[in-house]
């Protein structure tokens, strides 16, 4: 047996539940990672509530993304060992002592990167990876626009952008959050209590607009993210935290050559993992292994404060990654 955080009825934080459950065994393919961290993600919160069930075959227990030790491998591995120190990109069961995690998805900890704080990696870097440059292309001399610039998906786009060679504009509520932003690397960044960020987009780029928009928003900003856009402009849309449903000018997205682009991760089957994975170690491991880019970590509690770790995320107050450490 070991301890994981358990929902045994969706509701609010208080519905999380530390208690002992059955250790999972390591399949063909994949290891069993003794977790030292993991990290609290949008996903995690709807799925207390009752709103985003786990894929099938995945565990039932929230955390998208770990850090820890190999403790045991299953049939078939090769490259890796018992004792190695990994951070893996889960479908769930970070929040637990031990997650069994496919090969496919795991990386190793970054030098000069603990294996606590690497648990704010895997989730954050293969969203903003897969989907700004893999699926968008952003290009070194385009301009990328990141709503949410001090979420962890937010402040791991501005840093991969400009280290990358883009321009990058955020936008965010408060003048602390577009501080953090700015020394983060963004060029522009926008409150977006205060400000339209339609008419700010085209008054920093002259204009042109934003090549890329990476947007958590969905169904709210729908049609304004279509007016920051340039010619030949991508959406990428990755979260609906301002609703699912929206009607769309497609006359505006016609004149001017534009695409939207609509993602998760979490479903997508174990090759496609695999592939973005593979794809994060070539690109983006240098730049954390160089200290170029670095997890930005807000806080840390222990697993079994959850529930609190939730609260601080609905209140929207942190920068960065929230992280639980056993």
């Amino acid at each position: 047996m070991m301890k994981a955080i358990t929902i045994p009825e969706p509701g609010g934080p208080d519905a999380l539940v530390w208690t002992d459950v059955p250790e999972p065994e390591p399949g063909p393919g994949e290891v069993l990672v003794e977790v030292v961290a993991t990290a609290v993600n949008r996903a995690d919160l709807l799925q207390r509530e009752g709103h985003y069930s786990p894929p099938p075959g995945a565990s039932p227990y929230p955390g998208l993304e770990c850090s820890g030790r190999i403790v045991e491998l299953g049939p078939d591995i090769d490259g890796w060992a018992v004792g190695d120190q990994v951070c893996a990109l889960l479908s769930g069961g970070g929040y637990a002592e031990k997650v069994a995690v496919p090969e496919g998805q795991l990386l190793p900890v970054p030098r000069g990167v603990t294996v606590q704080d690497a648990a704010a990696l895997p989730e954050v870097v293969s969203t903003v990876w897969s989907n700004v440059f893999m699926l968008a292309g952003l290009r070194p001399d385009e301009t990328l626009l990141v709503h949410g610039g001090t979420s962890g998906i937010g402040t791991m786009a501005v840093q991969l952008a400009r280290n990358l060679g883009a321009r990058v504009i955020v936008t965010a509520g408060s003048e602390e959050k577009l501080q953090r932003s700015r020394e983060l690397g963004a060029d522009v960044a926008i409150n977006y209590r205060e400000e339209d960020f339609v008419d700010a987009v085209r008054a920093a780029t002259d204009a042109h607009g934003a090549d890329v928009v990476l947007d958590n928003m969905g169904a709210k900003y729908l049609a304004r993210n279509i007016s920051a856009l340039a010619v030949n402009g991508r959406l990428v849309v990755i979260g609906m935290q301002g609703g699912t449903k929206a009607e769309l000018d497609l006359g505006a997205l016609m004149s001017k050559r534009a695409a939207v682009l609509a993602t998760s991760l979490r479903a997508r089957p174990p090759a496609e993992k695999a592939a973005i994975v593979a794809s994060v170690r070539e690109h983006v491991w240098p730049l954390l292994e160089s200290g170029a880019v670095r997890p930005v970590v807000d806080r840390v509690l222990s697993m079994s404060d959850a529930a609190d770790a939730h609260r601080v995320v609905e209140a929207g107050e942190h920068v960065g990654k929230v992280l639980l450490a056993r």
